[in-house]
């Protein structure tokens, strides 16, 4: 199969879809791979890596949209790029469609085949392909409220950590799965007083054998969540319902209640935000205030460390895609987990979750598998 590396496009966004290591294992399975120039350039991959791992050098991305089979990339299609796939075409990315109608529609309409790497699935349940990234978002989520809390910044002037004498920040967690276990792993070791609210019991238990008593579990009522949030300086919204738009557990009216310019990160904006006043913004202007509270919503942030982020993805998505280049839409009849992540077909919406969030209908995807 032909595949196609475009270079991403989105403001401060410098991943890439595949690094020459990947390459390599593409081009060594038979498969060859178009790259747009420059498209590792934030990862310091030149063109030069590439040609030597076997890829070919494209100087457009309408060059790569135009001639290859399967597009690889790590951030959404943005609006232009809709209009450049077409149907037969297999597109290989994040996508997180439930908040963002536009580009569902724009899909539909190439009529691509669409696999979300959000919502490929193992056999334990997890997500293997959304859990790299969220393990980076998970640290920085602690780095990005250490600067957001800064008076410069406009926060509340505390030191995560505190110091002898002085106690550190509060921060709640509001969700315990793999970016609020690692938030609070990282505001833990910082010295921060952590509390992880969720609704799984299991879970709870887990995260207060993991931390040793260390980060405080508590389970998400209203009630906890307004007596948590209320007494944070730092609050990190890490709740994820696969493939649909996260819920709003912060509203408006709460903000009112918490502490002056304290901070909060919502890691779920890419799913729409789990805070009510939550809106979507990017590493150029990273904050901004709702009720005397400090919102950091940027909604790429692995963006920001894109050599790190680059082959944790890669890692982790470099069996899928194989099996995709190796076997096109058959892969997807073979592999359960890799059929969970097919959103859209055709024209045709495939996720239960995305059609419910837009009032949608969607067709099955084993049947299309089959």
């Amino acid at each position: 199969m032909r595949v196609g590396v475009p270079k991403e496009i989105k403001t401060h966004e410098y991943r890439v879809g595949l690094t020459p290591g990947a390459v390599r294992e593409y081009v060594r399975a038979g498969h060859s791979v178009l790259v747009e120039s420059n498209a590792g350039g934030g990862i310091g991959a030149s063109d030069d890596l590439y040609r030597k791992a076997g890829a070919g050098i494209a100087t457009t991305a309408d060059e790569i949209f135009a001639t290859c089979e399967m597009i690889v990339k790590v951030k959404e299609p943005q609006p232009h790029e809709w209009a450049k796939l077409r149907e037969g075409q297999i597109l290989f990315t994040y996508l997180h469609l439930a908040p963002d109608p536009a580009q569902t529609k724009g899909l539909l309409a190439s009529g691509c085949t669409a696999v979300a790497y959000e919502t490929v699935t193992d056999a334990k349940g997890g997500l293997p392909l959304l859990a790299p990234m969220s393990e980076v978002a998970g640290r920085l989520s602690i780095e990005a409220a250490g600067s957001a809390l800064q008076r410069h910044a406009g926060g509340r002037g505390v030191l995560i950590g505190g110091v002898p004498g002085v106690p550190p920040a509060k921060i709640a967690v509001i969700g315990g799965g793999v970016v609020g276990t690692h938030a609070a792993r990282m505001a833990a070791g910082l010295g921060a007083e952590v509390a992880v609210l969720d609704r799984s019991i299991p879970r709870l238990r887990e995260l207060d054998d993991m931390f040793g008593g260390r980060v405080r579990t508590r389970f998400a009522t209203l009630d906890a969540i307004e007596e948590e949030v209320f007494s944070a300086d730092v609050v990190i919204g890490a709740v994820l319902v696969p493939g649909a738009s996260a819920p709003k557990l912060v509203t408006r009216d709460m903000l009112k209640s918490m502490k002056h310019a304290a901070v909060i990160v919502d890691v779920a904006i890419d799913q729409g935000g789990c805070f009510e006043t939550s809106h979507a913004t990017t590493h150029d202007a990273p904050t901004y205030v709702v009720e005397g509270i400090v919102h950091y919503c940027v909604a790429n942030m692995p963006g920001a460390v894109p050599v790190t982020s680059s082959h944790a993805l890669n890692n982790a998505t470099l069996p899928f895609g194989l099996a995709l280049a190796s076997k096109g839409i058959a892969a997807l009849a073979e592999n359960p987990h890799l059929r969970a992540g097919l959103n859209l077909h055709r024209g045709r919406l495939t996720n239960k979750a995305v059609a419910d969030s837009q009032g949608l209908s969607f067709v099955s995807p084993e049947g299309i598998a089959a």
